[in-house]
């Protein structure tokens, strides 16, 4: 558990259920693939609902900050190397119920795991979006100041770029497009000095970037997709980020896993 790595594999996934994907092979591509870390989100399940391979995969720890409410969000991390320190949850009642963050630290270096709220079923859970968005902001502004690294896997629910969905201007009065969302992830890219990783790497790419898919028509056939989930990082460590993909070759949910390659060695 305690081995230095000299690449850093971290993996971002929205597995719209935990056991779902588990039955699609995602625990079996983890297997074959070898990453570093994990970000799980969407979990839609609680610990005793977890199978052995699904709580602590093979050469793997894992954490969870699971939802309260029954078969709903909720966020884990899966990591070769054991961290510090590990924290569930904001410390806001609101949204630790719905188990929307976990953090693992490093020496040197923290991985979060957030599922933001979507705002697409209703105008109330628009609203909540927007007070999860109100309370993240300054949490984001003091992990910046924490001293460490910091990379922030996830389900953001948010598109920032014109080029980061298929179909943006019919979507532009649509939650995750909306204006005030956009200038969201903005303030935290100009103000705050975060990196969206994968955009740093590949300034221009289109298609290749989006990383869900709605389950209706043809939208996965057709890649008619939306760019929502993000490695976003301090610079210091985004500036050693040398690689990222997204994996398509088997589909294990609505989203698909994130990949990033970082030249820095994982430890204790």
């Amino acid at each position: 558990m305690n081995q230095i790595n000299q690449m850093l594999r971290v993996v971002s996934a929205n597995l719209n259920g935990i056991r779902s994907a588990s039955t699609k092979g995602f625990h079996t591509w983890l297997e074959h693939n070898n990453p570093d870390v994990i970000c799980l989100q969407e979990l839609k399940a609680q610990l005793p609902d977890l199978k052995p391979e699904m709580l602590n995969p093979a050469g793997y720890r894992g954490y969870f900050h699971c939802a309260e409410k029954k078969g709903y969000s909720g966020v884990g991390i899966y990591t070769r190397t054991e961290p510090l320190r590990v924290v569930e949850g904001l410390g806001n009642a609101e949204f630790d119920a719905e188990g929307r963050y976990i953090q693992a630290d490093f020496a040197g270096l923290s991985i979060v795991s957030l599922y933001l709220p979507s705002g697409s079923s209703s105008e109330e859970r628009q609203a909540a979006k927007f007070r999860f968005m109100d309370i993240f902001l300054p949490h984001m502004a003091r992990l910046r100041a924490s001293g460490q690294e910091v990379i922030v896997c996830g389900d953001w629910n948010i598109a920032h770029r014109e080029a980061d969905l298929k179909n943006w201007k019919s979507n532009q009065k649509n939650s995750g497009f909306l204006p005030e969302e956009r200038a969201w992830l903005s303030r935290l890219f100009d103000e705050q000095g975060w990196v969206d990783t994968y955009r740093q790497l590949y300034p221009s790419a289109t298609d290749a970037c989006y990383t869900w898919w709605s389950n209706r028509g043809q939208a996965w056939a057709k890649n008619v997709g939306w760019r929502i989930d993000y490695q976003i990082s301090t610079p210091g460590i985004a500036a050693l980020a040398r690689e990222a993909s997204v994996y398509k070759d088997e589909r294990f949910s609505d989203h698909a896993p994130l990949i990033i390659d970082y030249d820095h060695p994982l430890g204790r």
